[in-house]
């Protein structure tokens, strides 16, 4: 079997017929689990009280803005090289998500930054490269709205994507280009390590633990809902083309 088979749009219906509702599922249960365990159960820290606690929404909803990005970019690449209409759509689809992560991501960075650097917001390098990011989303989907050929919207928007990825991979890795930024490194899966007279360590287990849930029902909630989606734009687009056979006929 062929990972292409699921490019015809037939298969491609057919089989995330029986996915969406397991996704969903899933997704409920981590989340619920996963911000429970976290807001509830977990210990203020030491330094930084109970604000500490809005890593389980931040941390989960920045990773999947851009890994959004990232799987617009794959589908991005796979429709100019192969011309799958499926994947064209899964990019579409995928955009509001993205972009609703990424308000999600700045508003809570916000709300934890305002008590731990007293300011809600700082042209901090990982910070402006998300701002930028979220007007990269906003522009791929009115970029979408405005093109009325589906094909030519997809060419434009495939285009637009490969720069935008630019920005999603500064959004990841700023802090490691530029070390005058406020905002920290990755502390999740990293090791205690010690740099100079400073100690960087991984969050601890008790936050962590929690922290995986909620990471785990943003994923599964992401691929829930881009599956959702693009089977509603599966349907839109025969739609479309129906109406376009009519109107020729």
């Amino acid at each position: 079997m062929s990972l292409w088979e699921y490019a015809n749009p037939r298969k491609f219906m057919t089989t995330t017929d029986r996915m969406v509702g397991p996704a969903f599922w899933l997704a409920g249960i981590c989340l619920l689990a996963g911000l429970i365990w976290g807001f509830f159960f977990t210990p203020n820290d030491f330094r930084q009280g109970a604000t500490v606690k809005i890593i389980y929404l931040h941390v989960p909803s920045a990773m999947m803005a851009i890994n959004a990005w990232v799987m617009m970019l794959v589908a991005s690449l796979i429709w100019l090289v192969r011309r799958h209409h499926v994947s064209a759509l899964a990019a579409k689809a995928a955009a509001p998500i993205g972009m609703t992560m990424t308000l999600i991501a700045i508003f809570t960075g916000a709300v934890w930054g305002q008590p731990t650097w007293g300011t809600w917001w700082e042209w901090d390098p990982r910070l402006t490269s998300f701002l930028i990011l979220l007007l990269f989303y906003f522009g791929y989907m009115a970029l979408w709205s405005a093109v009325d050929d589906p094909d030519t919207a997809a060419d434009l928007t495939s285009y637009l994507c490969l720069v935008g990825s630019i920005f999603a991979i500064l959004s990841r890795y700023a802090v490691n280009f530029w070390n005058q930024g406020l905002h920290q490194g990755s502390s999740v899966f990293r090791a205690a390590a010690v740099t100079g007279t400073d100690t960087e360590e991984k969050v601890s287990n008790v936050f962590f633990l929690p922290l995986l849930l909620s990471m785990a029902g943003f994923v599964a909630l992401f691929i829930a809902l881009v599956l959702l989606r693009t089977r509603s734009e599966v349907r839109l687009r025969r739609i479309h083309a129906l109406e376009t056979k009519e109107r020729m006929a």
